[in-house]
C-alpha cells in the first residue's frame, strides 16, 4: 500500500514541473501533421505501417518508407545504456521510438511485437532496440520508471505497462497507478520515488528525444528505423514480417 498518496502526488507534480517536452498532446504525433491513417490502421485487426504509402506485395502490404536515415549514427551510443533484444551483429536493425501513453504504441507491443521477437529475434535475425519518445510526463514517468527496474527487468515492466496502459495513462492519481505496477517489478515507496526525482534520468530521456527528432525526423509514435529507412505508424505482424523478409 502506498505509505501517502499525497507524497506519490508530489512526486509526480515534480516530474512534471521538471520535465521539458516539446509540446503536450493527447494524441501520438506533435507534428501537426494529418494522423487520420495511423489511427485507421490501429483499429480492430492493425493493418500495415500507419502514416506510410503501403506497396502491395502478394497478400501483403509492404510498407514504403518515409524517408531515409543513417543507420551508423542511429547506432551510435547515447547517454543511456541501450535496450535491446537480440545480437548485435543481426542483419536486420529496428529502433522504435516509442511513448509509453500512446494507444498506437501499446496496439504494436500487445498485438505485433511478441511474435516478431519469437519469429526473427530469438532465431538470430534481428536486434529490435527500444529508444524514449514521451510526449507527456506520464510517458516520461513511465518510461524512467522502466529504466530504474531492479535486475534487468525493462522490457518486462514495458510490457506490463503496455498491457495496462489504460488503467494507468487515463488515471486520476496517475502515481497511485504506477506505483501499484512498480511494487511488481520490486519497488519500494523510496525507490519509486528516487526514480521519478532522477533530473540526469529526465534529462536523459529528454536528449534521446531531442536527437531522434532533429536528427533522424521521427516526429510520431511508434516510429521504427530499419536499416537506414524511416517507417513511422503501427504495423501488423504479417506487414513488418514481410518488411524484414526483404531484407533478408
Amino acid at each position: 500500500m502506498l505509505q501517502s498518496t499525497k507524497s506519490a502526488t508530489r512526486t509526480m507534480s515534480r516530474l512534471v514541473a521538471g520535465v521539458a517536452l516539446a509540446a503536450l498532446v493527447a494524441a501520438c504525433s506533435d507534428s501537426g501533421q494529418d494522423t487520420t491513417r495511423v489511427s485507421e490502421a490501429d483499429n480492430a485487426a492493425t493493418t500495415s505501417g500507419a502514416g506510410v504509402d503501403p506497396v502491395t506485395t502478394a497478400a501483403v502490404e509492404l510498407p514504403r518508407a518515409a524517408g531515409d536515415v543513417d543507420m551508423a549514427e542511429v547506432m551510435k551510443p547515447g547517454p543511456m545504456e541501450e535496450m535491446y533484444l537480440g545480437e548485435p551483429d543481426a542483419p536486420v536493425k529496428i529502433v522504435e521510438y516509442m511513448s509509453l501513453t500512446c494507444p498506437h504504441c501499446a496496439n504494436f507491443h500487445n498485438s505485433t511485437f511478441k511474435q516478431i521477437v519469437t519469429d526473427y529475434v530469438d532465431t538470430g535475425k534481428v536486434q529490435f532496440i527500444v529508444r524514449e519518445f514521451p510526449f507527456d510526463p506520464r510517458a516520461t514517468a513511465a518510461i524512467m520508471l522502466a529504466r530504474c527496474a531492479p535486475d534487468g527487468k525493462f522490457f518486462p515492466m514495458v510490457d506490463v505497462l503496455m498491457q495496462q496502459q489504460a488503467n494507468w495513462a487515463r488515471a486520476e492519481d496517475a502515481a497511485a497507478a504506477l506505483f501499484n505496477i512498480s511494487k511488481l517489478a520490486g519497488f519500494t515507496q523510496e525507490s519509486f520515488e528516487a526514480c521519478l526525482t532522477n533530473q540526469k534520468l529526465v534529462d536523459d530521456v529528454n536528449a534521446v528525444r531531442k536527437k531522434a527528432a532533429e536528427e533522424f525526423g521521427v516526429n510520431s509514435t511508434p516510429t521504427f528505423l530499419i536499416n537506414g529507412k524511416r517507417y513511422p505508424g503501427n504495423m501488423s505482424v504479417e506487414s513488418m514480417s514481410a518488411l524484414i523478409d526483404s531484407l533478408l
